[in-house]
């Protein structure tokens, strides 16, 4: 009983290695268009319309943290998107800065369909918010270049949880009033406040996304 217990728990940690360390990354399919401006520069508040009138979701490669990080702000990933939203999915769409807990994060959030980037601390989240592991986010742990692979999902009130291989609920982001809402997996509740753009010494920060 003992041996079998301990076997299946030495498999288990030798899976979990394997996935975060060995675990051989995907296909690079972000668009070259991303890397040819600089995100920085973007006036956030400008919003674009969700008419139908444009690109859908879909036809929009999606995009990946390249190697471990970046050091340039890539421009948005949907900015020709014009699918509506989907139903049930909260608007969070802009450029948000922490004001209480980590003060000062910042993160942008761009959306079209049931699709999701957030652009934070180095490092590009693309997903759909449907809660299954196949369409959510293939990501990197920036604190040792770490994968991991999260399925996000809207709960019924329009809250958004990240689900690390969909086991539990890690990181949730929520709309309070005006303010966007943001808990990290340590408990830290950070409030934020849409801004218009980047300050000028914030292309990138080093916050826990």
């Amino acid at each position: 009983m003992v041996i079998g217990a301990s076997a299946a728990l030495l498999l288990t940690l030798s899976g979990i290695v394997y996935v975060l360390f060995f675990w051989p990354r995907p296909v690079d399919t972000t668009e070259a268009r991303v890397w040819q401006g600089r995100g920085n520069q973007v006036d956030y508040c400008d919003i674009q319309t969700l008419d139908g009138g444009g690109l859908n979701a879909s036809e929009i490669p999606k995009a990946y943290t390249p190697g471990c990080n970046f050091d340039v702000l890539p421009m948005p990933i949907l900015a020709n998107c014009r699918e509506p939203l989907s139903e049930g999915l909260a608007d969070m769409r802009g450029l948000w800065r922490g004001i209480t807990g980590r003060i000062g994060h910042l993160e942008r959030i761009e959306q079209c369909g049931n699709r999701f980037v957030i652009t934070v601390a180095g490092l590009i989240h693309d997903f759909r918010a449907d809660g299954t592991l196949a369409n959510g986010a293939r990501d990197v742990n920036s604190n040792g270049c770490t994968n991991l692979a999260s399925a996000i999902r809207s709960d019924k009130s329009g809250a958004l949880q990240f689900r690390p291989f969909n086991l539990f609920n890690a990181v949730e982001r929520r709309l309070e009033d005006d303010h966007l809402i943001f808990t990290y997996i340590d408990g830290i509740e950070t409030r934020m406040e849409r801004i218009c753009r980047y300050p000028d010494s914030d292309e990138k920060r080093q916050n826990k996304s």
